[in-house]
């Protein structure tokens, strides 16, 4: 389905259930609360706080709520900014970019005070466009100040990425979320990953995966349920049989040993 133009800027929460629709101008969406999931042209990433995606006009996209969630979205019609040539050269930079991104610290807390303020204020127009052309603002500084860069003896920093992971190893991790941690573009990012690391980020990630669950039952009294939960693992089951495919023995046979 096509819909209408709302609101320039607004904050809001998904449904639970899978919605997909398009519409006839680009849009930025930034986590605030909890998680998201969008799939933008066949590529799916989890949003949560300090996340983002950008969705190009006329491009069908799929969106869903996971559990309580909570997103600003600023919505960028054409019309809105005749005669604005320096924000439609700044849209156009914006979304030359990989569709995913992180934000910095910095920009996450002054995206959080103009949000506070349009959740004071839901009807104020004003204060929404108003809020959409600093938000704008915000986010062409803060590419701006994280240029992609160059390949050639360029190295990941992996404390940024080993702390990406630590922090969200209990949900599910993309690349392109790895990739926007280090502020590049996924295709790069992974090519980078692999020649820096000698692996796959996949792989990676499901190694600290299994080296968490290792760690928990060894030390901790946590089921093993409880366990698959804490490392990202979607179920008991899948946990156990990933687990016993990697390391010959099941989780049960493990903590027999240990």
């Amino acid at each position: 389905m096509v819909v209408k133009t709302p609101k320039v800027s607004e904050v809001i929460a998904l449904p639970r259930q899978q919605l997909h629709h398009s519409h006839e101008y680009k849009q930025v969406v930034i986590g605030l609360q909890g998680q998201t999931e969008f799939d933008v042209d066949g590529r799916g990433s989890l949003v949560g706080p300090g996340q983002g995606c950008l969705v190009e006009e006329s491009h069908e996209h799929a969106f869903t709520g996971v559990g309580r969630n909570e997103i600003l979205v600023i919505n960028l019609p054409y019309q809105e900014w005749v005669g604005h040539a320096s924000m439609h050269d700044n849209i156009a930079r914006l979304f030359s970019r990989e569709p995913y991104f992180q934000l910095d610290t910095h920009a996450q807390m002054l995206i959080k005070a103009l949000t506070a303020e349009m959740i004071a204020n839901p009807s104020d127009l004003l204060l929404s466009r108003a809020c959409a052309d600093t938000l704008m603002c915000v986010l062409h500084r803060h590419f701006r100040d994280h240029v992609s860069p160059r390949r050639d003896g360029h190295r990941l920093n992996m404390d940024i990425i080993d702390r990406y992971i630590h922090q969200h190893i209990s949900r599910k991790i993309t690349v392109a979320q790895l990739a926007g941690s280090v502020f590049l573009a996924e295709s790069q990012f992974h090519q980078l990953f692999k020649e820096q690391v000698g692996t796959t980020p996949h792989q990676y990630v499901l190694e600290k995966r299994f080296a968490l669950a290792k760690q928990l039952i060894k030390e901790s009294e946590l089921t093993m349920a409880q366990i698959a939960d804490s490392c990202g693992f979607s179920s008991q089951s899948g946990f156990t049989n990933a687990f016993s495919r990697y390391f010959g023995l099941s989780p049960a046979k493990f903590k027999g040993s240990v």
